[in-house]
């Protein structure tokens, strides 16, 4: 590389990493994201480290594991001592902007981000029936046509990152760019615009489950399922879910288009790497199951796509295992910077150029899970075709082996078979992660956060300082009548 390149990163919220064109869904339409696929290397097997929104951020922007940070749920804080990526772009010579969503905790709103020209999205959803509960059975009953507050935020996120583009194209810094573009969609609500929800009710499936499912499943699994409710879920009910997302996905590549059209016209658009993920995915009525936080595929797998025509390779796909906290270490590569230090990620430079050959990848991810269900915290490895789920407090983990069974039904946790491989992995999984240490800290800060609760009130304070918040306008949510 002669110069720097300008890098331009966009992440969604809770894209499954199944529901892409160039992944072999027949039925989503996503024609930008299948093209940036076309002109680049699309990794088939990336996870997140935590499938929850913040924990999961946190970690792909350390490029650490939940432990190491100490955030494992949304109420927890990434501490400002902690260098991410961010910063270390900024010593390799960049300017680092954030457009958009980030769902930063805390006073500390930048993390090594210099400018934010959009703050993160005050979604106003908490009027609104069946959503005031959390993701149970509920926010997928209210699913159908109509428009709320996060797609008008993502229209306001691709009209300021356009804006900024062509800005740059005629008044360019005096250093390279490197912009995170923060997209909500296709988080739940499940709401889509009517054109796109009625386009894919009539062509979208509904997931089935075999016969003897709930027999075979995991004890925490099971617990999983009552908490949430999604077995009292019709068929009707899942299918209009199923829609609505659809469309979500579409709504999103197409604003994604918008922008990756308006760069295009620019003067450095040939010098600038572009790259798309999602901070975790989406179950999408997967194994009947929806939102995030659990270990299957479609919730802790992400997409995940770097292009660069004429540096890097095209319309490669690497099945090898890997994570999003690699990315980290590969913009920090690509950036000409030092290596970051005490980090688990590793950079991906090697599959992006050359023959994209890496015998010596470790191929292997993990992800942890916060103290869900009453407090029960998990971690999981995928290493090569094999992946282990463990829950603290449950003997058996749940071990599937991907090759064979992709959709993950049939539990080998108790195959006496496959014993060797599971207690292998179970003691990689576990060395050096404590559940009963994770509990013991989110207690701890669940009486320090009473404690901050009861002085904001006192004081009076807001959320957070304005320039770093979006505020939804009034008459943005038009939900489906219940």
């Amino acid at each position: 590389m002669d110069k720097q390149p300008n890098i331009l990163l966009i992440m969604s919220d809770q894209h499954s990493p199944h529901l892409l064109g160039c992944a072999g869904d027949s039925v989503v339409r996503t024609p930008t994201l299948d093209g940036l696929a076309e002109r680049g290397v699309r990794f088939t097997s990336t996870y997140c480290a935590n499938p929850l929104c913040v924990p999961s951020r946190m970690t792909f922007l350390t490029s650490r594991h939940c432990s190491d940070i100490r955030v494992w749920t949304n109420r927890c804080k990434l501490a400002s001592d902690i260098p991410t990526f961010a910063h270390y772009l900024v010593n390799a010579g960049y300017e680092t902007i954030l457009c958009g969503r980030m769902h930063f905790v805390g006073p500390d709103q930048r993390h090594g981000f210099e400018r934010r020209i959009l703050g993160d999205v005050d979604p106003k959803l908490e009027h609104i029936p069946l959503l005031t509960t959390g993701q149970t059975a509920g926010g997928v009953k209210i699913a159908g046509p109509g428009r709320t507050a996060y797609i008008r935020y993502d229209e306001e996120v691709t009209r300021i990152c356009c804006e900024f583009l062509e800005s740059w194209d005629t008044h360019p810094g005096d250093r390279p760019f490197f912009m995170t573009v923060g997209y909500v969609l296709p988080h739940c609500p499940y709401i889509a615009p009517k054109r796109l929800f009625d386009e894919y009710l009539q062509t979208v499936d509904v997931p089935q489950i075999p016969a003897d499912y709930h027999d075979t499943l995991h004890h925490f699994m099971r617990l999983w399922r009552e908490h949430r409710c999604v077995d009292e879920l019709t068929e009707e009910q899942v299918r209009t879910a199923r829609a609505a997302y659809y469309g979500l996905v579409t709504l999103m590549d197409e604003l994604i288009g918008n922008i990756l059209s308006v760069l295009a016209k620019t003067h450095f658009s040939d010098d600038t790497v572009v790259i798309y993920t999602s901070d975790h995915g989406e179950m999408a009525g997967e194994h009947r199951m929806w939102w995030k936080s659990s270990f299957y595929e479609g919730s802790v797998g992400v997409p995940l796509i770097f292009s660069w025509p004429g540096c890097f390779a095209e319309n490669r796909t690497v099945a090898a295992v890997t994570s999003l906290l690699d990315v980290g270490p590969t913009l920090v590569e690509l950036a000409g910077s030092e290596a970051m230090s005490q980090v688990r990620g590793h950079s991906l430079m090697r599959f992006l150029t050359g023959d994209g050959i890496v015998p010596d990848w470790p191929d292997t991810a993990f992800a942890e899970l916060d103290g869900l269900l009453g407090g029960i915290p998990g971690r999981m490895i995928r290493r090569g075709p094999w992946k282990l789920n463990y829950y603290h407090g449950y003997e058996r983990p749940q071990l599937f082996h991907l090759g064979s069974d992709p959709g993950e039904w049939h539990d080998l946790g108790d195959d006496a078979s496959h014993a060797a491989v599971r207690d292998e992995l179970l003691t990689t999984v576990q060395k050096g992660w404590s559940g009963e240490e994770i509990l013991r800290i989110l207690h701890a800060a669940q009486t320090d956060r009473k404690v901050l609760t009861e002085y904001r009130r006192r004081a009076c304070m807001s959320t957070g300082d304005p320039p770093d918040r979006w505020t939804a306008p009034d008459r943005c949510n038009l939900f489906p009548e219940l």
